[in-house]
């Protein structure tokens, strides 16, 4: 009986770990994760849940869990805090299947371990904002962290489904670091963008403070970077049809350019609107498609897919036939 459990167990770390597909789905199954807890987390504040539990960890000074006549603003706020352990399970469970692997590969082991520890690293930072009564700052770096584990998990993401990276060639060196500067306007459009909505009006509660920044003279500065990222990307794209790129980097920079359009246009629609809850729900998972569509385009150069030659395979003589010996340029 025993034995039968061990080959069970096995198996199943060999089916739900060890093979590369199976790391292909929990990376990605990291990356979504990661996305998902960016919405709830918008949820909380724009519903004005961002006190709906008072204490933390606890979610009053008496109860762990939220109570029904704390009403819906501390289930909402109750509710994103268990979806911390989901995304704990599912970091817990990539860095499994990248140590199941054979060979190891180390770059991938750094960068689940990172997912993993920044996980529990954003709960404490989510913690001292409830202790701040969400003061701002405190706020805005929450939502930093949360991006920069979106760009750590989607780059374990990349890294997984390739064999191996290669250096582009010379030719494209140029390409690549404007491909970089790209990557740091959009970091700054992100992080004007959090600026914007800290001294916005969805700051999670009724009484909680503002930056005291102007909010219109933030929102012009975060739409002058978002033209900013516009021409540098569209230079990118006239620089790649140059040098005859390859095509997975084309495909990334026209990716990156529909979501930077997109998300360009539900900003202005929502500003002209009075800012309204869900759009800047939407607003903020496009933030989220920004990050992963310019992290993957950082990638394209250095990961793409490499398929090694396959030797061929000897074919086996006929019966009886034997093979004639080579010349020897001898009469």
């Amino acid at each position: 009986m025993l034995h039968r459990l061990v080959a069970l167990v096995r198996l199943i770390r060999r089916r739900v770990f060890a093979t590369p597909a199976a790391l292909r789905s929990w990376t990605l199954a990291n990356v979504i994760a990661n996305v998902g807890i960016i919405l709830t987390g918008g949820a909380v504040r724009l519903t004005g849940s961002g006190l709906g539990c008072s204490e933390w960890p606890k979610c009053t000074e008496d109860s762990l869990v939220a109570t029904s006549e704390m009403g819906m603003h501390g289930a909402i706020e109750f509710g994103n805090r268990l979806l911390t352990g989901i995304l704990i399970a599912v970091a817990v469970g990539t860095w499994i299947a990248v140590l199941e692997q054979r060979p190891r590969r180390r770059p991938l082991i750094l960068l689940s371990v990172a997912v993993a520890c920044g996980i529990p690293a954003q709960a404490v930072i989510g913690g001292i904002t409830v202790w701040t009564e969400l003061n701002p700052w405190v706020v805005s770096l929450h939502f930093v962290v949360s991006m920069a584990l979106v760009a750590t998990a989607t780059m374990l993401h990349i890294k997984a489904g390739r064999s191996r990276e290669t250096l582009p060639p010379d030719r494209y060196r140029w390409v690549v670091l404007l491909g970089r500067v790209i990557l740091s306007a959009a970091c700054l459009t992100i992080a004007l963008g959090i600026i914007v909505t800290a001294s916005g009006p969805h700051a999670g509660d009724e009484n909680a403070r503002r930056t005291g920044l102007d909010p219109a003279t933030m929102t012009h500065l975060h739409a002058d970077a978002v033209w900013l990222l516009i021409g540098l990307t569209v230079a990118f794209v006239i620089a790649l049809r140059a040098v005859d790129a390859p095509y997975a980097v084309r495909r990334g920079a026209w990716i990156f350019i529909a979501v930077i359009g997109l998300q360009g246009l539900i900003g202005y629609v929502q500003y002209y609107t009075g800012v309204p809850e869900i759009l800047v729900g939407m607003h903020m998972l496009g933030s989220a498609l920004l990050m992963i569509a310019v992290v993957n385009l950082q990638f394209t150069w250095s990961c793409e897919r490499i398929t090694a030659p396959v030797p061929p395979i000897p074919q086996p003589e006929a019966p009886g036939h034997r093979s004639r010996p080579e010349p020897t340029g001898k009469r």
